[in-house]
């Protein structure tokens, strides 16, 4: 693998790990529960990452998918961001890590510029190349994998990059209940 495929397939394990990461410990009601008022989970998160994951480097090069994803293309709007009940919380992380290992045979074996066909984007964009799509999974991995962290820490306070990284200050739960208090009391400040 050259060095700039091998930098992007490294990004892109990352941001995997990190969206995993955010579901270690938590049950199958916490992963599936709703925290926003659009309706993110979890699991949700997870799910949609692994069908555009295997969308763009699969499908889009005519490679084995891992598992159909007929929730895509179905009438249900926004079915891609949850698990039915149907769809428990290990077949929803093996979907994912069997995508991952399909996608990056796909990288393994094809060039960057190999070109892909996007049926989904305007005409004049339709045929990226494998650097292209590497880089909007990652963005996309990236983007969702923030969502996991924000809905994380609204189910049980866990904050951080990874397990290993938290990449946050090692201050207490005092320090962290002031600071925000005194962030709230900063934008109070401008509502008066």
């Amino acid at each position: 693998m050259d060095a700039d495929k091998a930098v992007l397939q490294d990004y892109l394990q990352r941001q995997r790990e990190a969206l995993l990461w955010k579901l270690d410990g938590l049950s199958e009601a916490q992963v599936r529960r709703p925290m926003t008022s659009t309706g993110t989970n979890l699991l949700g998160l997870v799910k949609h990452v692994a069908a555009v994951e295997q969308g763009y480097l699969l499908t889009c090069f005519g490679r084995p998918e891992a598992e159909p994803t007929p929730w895509m293309y179905g009438d249900e709007p926004n079915a891609d961001m949850y698990a039915t009940a149907d769809e428990s919380m290990t077949w929803v992380l093996d979907f994912y890590r069997r995508v991952g290992e399909l996608s990056d045979a796909t990288i393994a074996e094809l060039p960057l510029d190999a070109s892909a066909t996007v049926p989904w984007w305007p005409e004049e964009r339709r045929t990226p190349t494998l650097s292209h799509l590497l880089l909007h999974v990652i963005q996309e991995t990236a983007r969702h994998a923030g969502h996991a962290d924000i809905v994380r820490e609204q189910i049980d306070r866990a904050a951080g990059l990874s397990q290993a990284n938290r990449n946050l200050p090692p201050e207490g739960e005092q320090w962290w209940a002031a600071y925000v208090e005194r962030l709230s009391s900063i934008a109070e400040s401008f509502e008066r």
